[in-house]
C-alpha cells in the first residue's frame, strides 16, 4: 500500500518553525515515496500568555514573547508562501505539492481569517484549537494546567471543539483533537486515562462528523486507536494523516502504524492517493 500523503506539514513559512523549509520536505517527501505533501501553515490571531519560567532561553519563542509573557504570531505572508509554492511544484513535477493553511481558532477571527484566505487558492485548510480563555486573555494548554486541573482543562478543550465546527465553515479538517494531550502533566496528574473523557470525547468527534469534515490522525504523538474507532462509530466519514512536522526530517512520521489503525477501523485510501481516506462501508 502506498503511504497516505501528509497533509500536515509546516516550513519557514509558518512563524513557529525555524527549523522548517519547503524545498527540503519535499525532498523528503519524494525519498520517501510519498504521493503528495500539504503545507499547512500557521495562521494565528490569538495573542496568548505564555509560561515564561517553561521557555528555554534559546527557545524560538522566546523571541515572540513580550516580558509580560504575551505572544502574538506574526503575520503570515500569503503572496511570499503561494510563490513558494510554485517553485516547488516547478522543482519538483513528480510530487503532488497541495497548498495549505492551518487556521488557530478560525471561530474568533472570522474577518481577519476571510482576508488570508481571500489572497488566493488553498488547497488543504485545518481548523485547529491551541488555546482557550484564561481570565482577561487565552492560554495554552501547557500554561493552564498548572492553576487548572488537568481533567478539567481536557473538558473545557473538547467542549471548545465544539463551538469550533459548529461556528465555523471555512475548514475541511480538524486538526490534533488531542492537543492537551501532548502536555499532559502526567507527574501531578498521573497517567492520562483516555476513558475518562470519551464522553466528552464522543460528543465533539459527533459534532465534527455532523458538521461535514474530516478528522486529522495527528502522528506527532500517536492518536490513540480508540479515538479512530469512536471516529467511527459517531459517523465520521473520512480521515486524513498529518506528521505536523515543523522540520524536513519529521515528514510522514509514524504514517505506516497511522494507515494501518485507520483501516483497522473501517477506512480506505480514496480514488487519488492525495483525496481522503473514506469510511469503507
Amino acid at each position: 500500500m502506498m503511504s497516505p500523503a501528509d497533509s500536515h506539514v509546516h516550513s519557514e513559512w509558518s512563524w513557529d518553525a525555524p527549523s522548517g523549509s519547503m524545498e527540503r520536505s519535499c525532498a523528503r517527501a519524494v525519498e520517501l515515496g510519498l504521493p503528495a505533501i500539504a503545507f499547512t501553515e500557521h495562521v494565528d490571531h490569538t495573542v496568548w500568555t505564555v509560561a515564561l519560567d517553561a521557555l528555554a532561553p534559546d527557545d524560538h519563542l522566546a523571541t515572540l514573547t513580550t516580558p509580560d509573557g504575551l505572544l502574538a504570531p506574526p503575520a503570515f505572508d500569503a503572496p511570499g508562501y503561494l510563490e513558494a509554492i510554485e517553485r516547488c511544484r516547478e522543482r519538483f513535477p513528480a510530487l503532488r505539492i497541495l497548498s495549505g493553511l492551518e487556521l488557530g481558532e478560525p471561530h474568533r477571527h472570522a474577518a481577519a481569517v476571510a482576508k488570508v484566505l481571500g489572497a488566493g487558492r488553498f488547497d488543504r485548510v485545518l481548523g485547529s484549537l491551541h488555546s482557550l480563555p484564561d481570565g482577561d486573555g487565552f492560554a495554552e494548554p501547557p500554561g493552564l494546567y498548572g492553576h487548572r486541573a488537568a481533567a478539567d482543562v481536557v473538558r473545557e478543550y473538547l467542549a471548545e471543539i465544539v463551538r469550533l465546527v459548529a461556528d465555523n465553515g471555512v475548514f475541511s479538517v480538524l486538526a490534533h483533537i488531542d492537543y492537551p494531550m501532548r502536555y499532559w502533566p502526567a507527574q501531578e496528574a498521573g497517567p492520562f486515562d483516555l476513558p475518562v473523557f470519551e464522553e466528552e470525547f464522543r460528543h465533539a468527534l459527533r459534532m465534527t462528523a455532523r458538521s461535514g469534515r474530516a478528522l486529522e490522525i495527528n502522528t506527532r504523538i500517536p492518536l490513540h486507536s480508540a479515538i479512530v474507532r469512536w471516529w467511527h462509530e459517531e459517523g465520521g466519514e473520512a480521515v486524513t494523516f498529518g506528521s505536523d512536522a515543523h522540520d524536513p526530517a519529521a515528514v510522514a512520521r509514524g504514517f505506516r502504524d497511522a494507515a494501518d489503525m485507520a483501516q483497522a477501523h473501517g477506512f480506505r485510501p480514496g480514488r487519488d492517493p492525495y483525496d481522503f481516506w473514506a469510511r469503507a462501508d
